[in-house]
């Protein structure tokens, strides 16, 4: 991936491991116009990326987001209607579409303050971790307003419908302790361990296989808005898309190194990844071959 410069995020990368950073610490990451447009180049560019295994969205700082910037995303483009549909259409790109159909497992790691707007990222990853100090808000009630964009129907989504409309509602902030109780989070740890716990939960997602991975998450989130027999044809179309799309491909080696192998057991231990990558190379090495030595053979 060609490095790009960028004056609102940053990219940090740890083996496998990408950190996609809303870097404007002094204004607690609030998102402007331009952090919009950047973070949607941005995941463009990561979803082909192959160095990115898995995405860490965070904030610089002390905040994950508080938000949109009231002033330049909403003040600055009262009079330009232009740019403020630019803008918005930028904003749900990235914080809605382009994330949640990310190809790769995605973690928000919640450092800190966690408002309004910045819920929609939040949900639209695949899971999350927050710091025990981190502090969420739907504070929009508190200014005479609704919940901006997405962000009611993201709640709805993700929680408990008692509690999605206890905190929308009476805008009361609440801490990343709660956040695990009402399952916004995945779960909650000390500040000091936030970082090595997003690390280890990215290195386990890494010793899966990344098609089982990818259509796996895709397939938990489409089947939520279906029936029963919607859900069956649509898994059974997406089963096979997997096998299909597998490099390895994982269920045969899955099987192999069970049966036949007996190196591991699905329910309690992980296939060897880089054994299955290794057969699938050879294997594709010697069809290579073979169907070379016969197009040489049929030559007149």
């Amino acid at each position: 991936m060609a490095k790009r410069s960028y004056n609102t995020i940053k990219i940090e990368r740890q083996r496998g491991i990408t950190w996609l950073i809303l870097n404007r610490p002094e204004k607690r990451n609030a998102m402007s116009p331009e952090l919009h447009f950047e973070m949607s180049e941005a995941l463009d560019d990561l979803a082909e990326d192959e160095q990115t295994k898995v995405l860490v969205v965070t904030g610089a700082g002390k905040a994950f987001s508080a938000g949109q910037d009231l002033a330049l995303y909403f003040r600055a483009n009262q009079e330009n209607p232009k740019m403020r549909a630019r803008a918005q259409k930028a904003s749900h790109a990235w914080r809605w579409t382009k994330l949640v159909n990310f190809p790769k497992p995605t973690i928000a790691m919640v450092n800190g303050f966690c408002f309004g707007g910045a819920f929609t990222q939040l949900c639209a990853c695949d899971f999350a971790i927050a710091s025990h100090t981190a502090t969420f808000g739907l504070s929009e009630v508190n200014w005479g307003i609704i919940p901006g964009g997405i962000v009611s129907w993201n709640v709805a989504d993700v929680l408990s419908y008692r509690d999605a409309l206890y905190y929308a509602v009476t805008g009361d902030p609440f801490d990343g302790k709660t956040a695990e109780k009402i399952r916004l989070v995945n779960y909650s740890v000390p500040p000091s361990k936030l970082r090595a716990e997003t690390v280890k939960l990215a290195k386990k997602l890494m010793t899966k296989s990344p098609n089982a991975v990818r259509y796996t998450k895709e397939a938990v989130r489409a089947v939520r808005r279906m029936n029963e027999n919607e859900a069956g044809e649509y898994l059974s179309v997406k089963n096979q898309a997997c096998k299909a799309t597998d490099k390895i491909p994982g269920r045969e080696e899955g099987m192999r190194q069970f049966l036949d192998e007996k190196s591991y057991r699905p329910g309690l231990g992980q296939m060897d990844l880089k054994k299955a990558a290794s057969r699938a190379a050879s294997s594709g090495k010697s069809t290579t071959r073979r169907v070379h030595k016969k197009a040489v053979s049929r030559r007149p």
